[in-house]
């Protein structure tokens, strides 16, 4: 299972919030809540940041999240190797 769709679904889950929910929280679009948590391949980096500074700000929770990302065009991020099927 993906290591960032584990970590986001199971923060969302512990702060007891829909994506819909979360979404409006963090500030970031519906579709890309589904996207993350269905293991979207390819993410915008900004985004994932966004959601994840929610989390950090939102509680004294701290998430450590060590993820050795390749550049990729623009603020794209290719996730597909933490993907496994």
């Amino acid at each position: 299972m993906n290591t960032l769709l584990a970590a986001v679904k199971s923060l969302r889950k512990q702060f007891n919030m829909t994506q819909e929910e979360l979404s409006v929280k963090s500030g970031v679009g519906l579709r890309f809540v589904r996207n993350l948590e269905q293991g979207k391949s390819t993410l915008r980096l900004d985004k994932v940041n966004q959601l994840l500074d929610f989390f950090k700000t939102s509680s004294y929770f701290s998430v450590s999240l060590c993820l050795c990302v390749p550049y990729h065009k623009k603020n794209h991020t290719d996730f597909s190797h933490f993907i496994s099927d």
